[in-house]
């Protein structure tokens, strides 16, 4: 997905909410963490994510800012 601005970040996935993705986020230092998920809700300022984790579910949010800097990439399953 190319994006330009935050407010075509916040309706793209205000359109993918309830569906499949996998996340991956940058932690720095060549570390980056993949999870798999389903967006949940969409709020002003971020969204979250439900993962199933051993068979609990938790819940992760993101920034919308986050994707625009590519710290947090989002790819549809």
């Amino acid at each position: 997905m190319a994006v330009q601005n935050l407010e075509q970040i916040k309706e793209w996935v205000s359109l993918i909410v309830g569906k499949e993705v996998v996340v991956e986020v940058n932690k720095g230092r060549k570390k980056t963490v993949v999870r798999k998920g389903i967006v949940e809700k969409t709020y002003p300022f971020f969204f979250t994510l439900r993962v199933d984790v051993d068979g609990s579910c938790q819940r992760i949010s993101f920034n919308y800012v986050d994707i625009l800097t590519k710290a947090v990439e989002v790819e549809i399953v």
